[in-house]
């Protein structure tokens, strides 16, 4: 018998595994699939930016990350002849509840995650292999085929590959990859490492390449992050020549010892031609790989599977319009090239052969460091776009802004800050919030009842008065993702009808 579903994950990596949890919010049919026996061990991605905090406290999960993260690290930068002592966030980070990069494994990431399902009565199905995707008319028609060779065909409205670079969704749809391949080759090791002071990222930017130490814990103290030496053979990655290239980068005597494992990898930079085909979608490394310059990766893939979660489930159950789900790539495929320029940018300067950027690495950075942390314009700026905090939808169908916007405070298309603190715990829940500020007699509920009248039940109204983020009688509309679709200036509700009326028409009888 062929199983029907609305929605088929593939891939239960943490992008797939946030999106699932957020269907299951929503209470839609759907599975979630993954060829491999068991989730990862290994620590691979590190970093949780303060974005994804955010966007991950709405299904309780952020509190178990931070516990068993580390929110405080700092980074040692080992220059010529000195070591600046730097904070990875330390300003530009007032409006968020979580201002800092949480250190932590994506195993653990991955493990909450997962439990977090488990608790919902919700489970992977691992040893399950996406084989074939067909699709002439909806449903479309997925084969999938067991550990055991036993297969199955599954009916769905819509198929996302959350499946890796080298995604199956991706390529079953015909959804071009482009980009290219980095020339340098990477060596990577779990192991521990003598001679360095603990709780901190070590960094080394040499003449001839990068040598990073990340602090891990498990499965081993230390993770070591090194370019092989341009010009240097190919060869087996081995303690020696870890060690080898550990005493060519840097002058301190460091030991190192009892690798966990090793390997080698070489770097890619693509993204996928398009973000969705016909009822198949593609959201984080299945989208878009890079370099890990500024721990983007994970973080991003986990922002487009919250950016498409709550659309696909509110057009599933009708309470949407089919249009809604074109906004996923209009909004999320710039986010994806600008991480992809972000991050090229920083590695051709870690690891460029050229002359002018090799002294500029070299020369200039150990004088320029100090005299860039005391900046704190520029430095905010910074961390505001590496933590993530800065992206916004300002141009996208789905955001509106009123005839009348507000002077001051956050705009249409923004992310909803944490000002004043606890404003974004208020609005977590599923559905959409709708912001009043000003005096509350400004806001009967005789008024209010035409605007929400038939989707009372996806719409929640929060008098804030004084405590708002507009400093003016405004009053805006926060998506299920955080991020305002709407906003306007006064108490004058017929543009939020009108976005309404649009996007979330309203139920009759």
């Amino acid at each position: 018998m062929t199983a029907h579903l609305d929605v088929l994950v593939v891939g239960a990596g943490p992008t797939g595994l946030a999106l699932a949890a957020q269907l299951r919010t929503y209470g839609i049919d759907f599975r979630i699939v993954d060829r491999s026996l068991d989730r990862v061990h290994e620590s691979r991605a590190l970093g949780v930016q303060p974005r994804t905090l955010e966007a991950l406290a709405g299904f309780g999960v952020t509190d178990e990350l931070v516990a068993r993260g580390n929110p405080a690290m700092q980074v040692r930068m080992h220059l010529p002849g000195r070591v600046v002592r730097m904070p990875l966030f330390d300003i530009g980070l007032a409006d968020t509840a979580y201002p800092f990069l949480l250190f932590l494994s994506q195993a653990e990431t991955e493990r909450v995650l997962a439990e977090h399902l488990a608790e919902q009565d919700m489970a992977v199905e691992r040893g399950t292999e996406l084989v074939r995707l067909e699709w002439t008319g909806s449903p479309a028609s997925c084969r999938l085929r067991r550990g055991d060779g036993t297969e199955e065909t599954v009916r769905a409205r819509y198929v996302v590959g959350c499946d890796g670079a080298h995604s199956t969704v991706r390529a079953q749809a015909g959804i071009g990859f482009e980009g290219y391949a980095y020339p340098q080759t990477f060596l990577l090791a779990d192991l521990d490492v003598d001679g360095l002071e603990t709780g901190a990222v070590h960094t080394y930017l040499t003449g001839s390449g990068i040598l990073l130490f990340f602090p891990l814990g498990s499965p081993a103290p230390w993770r070591m992050l090194a370019m092989r030496p341009p010009g240097a053979p190919e060869a087996e990655v081995t303690l020696g020549l870890l060690q080898e290239i550990a005493d060519a980068y840097t002058a301190d005597p460091l030991v190192l010892r009892d690798p966990a494992w090793m390997t080698d990898f070489r770097l890619h930079n693509r993204g996928a031609a398009h973000y969705r085909s016909g009822p198949f979608f593609l959201a984080g490394d299945a989208a878009h790989i890079h370099s890990p310059a500024g721990a983007q990766g994970m973080n991003t893939g986990i922002q487009d599977a919250l950016n498409l979660g709550w659309k696909l489930a509110l057009v599933c159950d009708g309470r949407a319009p089919e249009e809604l789900l074109e906004t996923y790539e209009a909004e999320r495929a710039p986010v994806g090239r600008s991480v992809r320029r972000f991050t090229d940018r920083a590695f051709t300067i870690g690891t460029s052969g050229n002359p002018v950027i090799r002294f500029a690495r070299t020369r200039l950075a150990p004088r320029l460091a100090p005299l860039a942390l005391r900046a704190s314009g520029p430095r905010g700026l910074v961390f505001r776009t590496v933590s993530e905090l800065g992206i916004h939808y300002r141009r996208s169908p789905a955001t509106t802004a009123g005839s009348r916007p507000p002077r001051r405070g956050p705009r249409a298309g923004d992310r909803l800050p944490d000002l004043p603190r606890g404003l974004q715990a208020r609005t977590a829940g599923p559905g959409w919030h709708l912001l009043l500020s000003g005096p509350p007699a400004l806001w009967s509920d005789e008024r209010l009842s035409s605007v929400v009248r038939g989707r009372d039940d996806l719409v929640s109204t929060h008098r804030l008065g004084r405590q708002s983020p507009w400093p003016s009688v405004a009053h805006g509309l926060v998506r299920p993702d955080g991020y305002l679709g709407y906003v306007a200036r006064g108490a004058h509700l017929e543009g939020l009808r009108e976005y309404l009326d649009h996007w979330l028409p309203a139920q009759q009888g």
